[in-house]
C-alpha cells in the first residue's frame, strides 16, 4: 500500500504547512476526493507561525527583523541542506521564495521569510490582529478547522496572539473530560497510591 493510498484510509485529520489558500484549497479538494473514493471524509489543518502587532507595520519590522541579521551564505547553506531532503512539504516550502530575500510575501499577509533557514513549517501570518483574523478565517472557509499556530520569542508572541488575535476569533474551547478515578493494579498508579508491598510493611 502506498504512503498515498495508506493516508486516504487511516488518516482523520490531514496537517498542511502555510501556503497561499490557493495551494491549499487545491490540495484540500484532492485529499477530499481521494478519501472520499475509500468512503471517508478528513478533516483539515494548517501549521502556520504568526507575527501579530498592533499595527500592520509595526507587524511587517517584526518580520523583517526576525531575518535581518542573517547573510546570503547563511540562508544558502540552508536551502542547499533543505535541498537534499526528498521531502515534498520542504520542496513546496523552498519552492516559495526559492532562497531569496525579495518577494518573501508570497500571498496578502502570508511572509516566506521563516522558510529561508528553518526546515518545515516555514511561513508566517503577518499584520494586525484583525488583519490576521481575517487571513485565518480564509482559510476556515476552505475547510481548515484546526490550526497549529506559533511565532518568534516564543512566549511573547503567545502573549500578543492571547491579547490581539484570539479575541477577535471565533475559538471554540474544548471541554476537558473529568479525570476518572483510576483502579491500582499492584503497583503505584502515578504518585496516588503507595506500592502493596511498601505499605504493608
Amino acid at each position: 500500500m502506498s504512503p498515498r493510498s495508506w493516508r486516504q484510509k487511516q488518516v482523520d485529520l490531514y496537517l498542511t504547512w502555510g501556503e497561499p489558500p490557493e495551494l491549499v484549497k487545491e490540495k484540500i479538494e484532492q485529499v477530499r476526493a481521494k478519501a472520499a473514493a475509500h468512503g471517508r471524509k478528513i478533516r483539515f489543518g494548517i501549521r502556520l507561525h504568526v507575527i501579530v502587532r498592533e499595527t500592520n507595520d509595526e507587524a511587517w519590522q517584526a518580520a523583517e527583523r526576525l531575518i535581518s541579521h542573517l547573510d546570503d551564505e547563511t540562508i544558502a547553506k540552508a536551502q542547499a541542506a533543505f535541498a537534499r531532503t526528498d521531502s515534498v512539504g520542504q520542496q513546496r516550502m523552498e519552492a516559495l521564495h526559492n532562497g531569496k530575500r525579495d518577494n518573501l510575501e508570497i500571498s496578502p499577509n502570508l511572509w516566506a521569510g521563516v522558510g529561508l533557514v528553518r526546515g518545515g513549517a516555514g511561513t508566517a501570518l503577518v499584520g494586525d490582529g484583525p488583519t490576521v483574523a481575517a487571513r485565518i478565517n480564509e482559510y476556515a472557509a476552505l475547510g481548515i478547522d484546526s490550526f497549529v499556530l506559533s511565532g518568534y520569542p516564543h512566549l511573547e508572541e503567545a502573549y500578543r496572539v492571547g491579547e490581539l488575535l484570539f479575541p477577535l476569533l471565533d475559538v471554540a474551547i474544548p471541554e476537558i473530560p473529568q479525570p476518572q478515578p483510576l483502579n491500582p493494579q499492584g503497583e503505584a498508579v502515578a504518585n496516588d497510591f503507595i506500592p502493596r508491598k511498601v505499605a504493608q510493611s
